[in-house]
């Protein structure tokens, strides 16, 4: 016996969508909330991640590297490629130039 029920699909949800909008705002507000103050590294920290960098070029290991970018602590995996002392930048073999101020973390994998 067929089923009298016909599904309307997507149109059921179409109520939920009134307010034009909405959604690209909640995201957003999701997105800042999220944010955080760049952390403040102390000095062990600065030795201890100077020592890593030496060890990572010296020897060419792979490292993963957290960094601070608008608001988010963000990682990253590659080896260095060198360091632009000029412009303060840390170059990975992947191109990527990260400022060597916003570097908060550097592990050698």
């Amino acid at each position: 016996m067929p089923s009298a029920y016909i599904d309307r699909g997507i149109i059921k949800w179409a109520a939920f969508d009134a307010l034009s909008g909405y959604h690209s705002m909640l995201k957003e507000m999701q997105h800042r909330l999220g944010k955080k103050a760049k952390p403040i590294l102390s000095d062990d920290e600065y030795e201890l991640l100077n020592r890593n960098l030496q060890v990572a070029m010296n020897n060419h290991k792979e490292v993963e590297l957290q960094y601070y970018s608008e608001g988010y602590i963000k990682t990253t995996y590659g080896q260095i490629k060198k360091l632009d002392f000029i412009n303060k930048l840390v170059v990975l073999t992947t191109y990527e130039k990260i400022p060597a101020d916003d570097v908060v973390n550097l592990a050698i994998i």
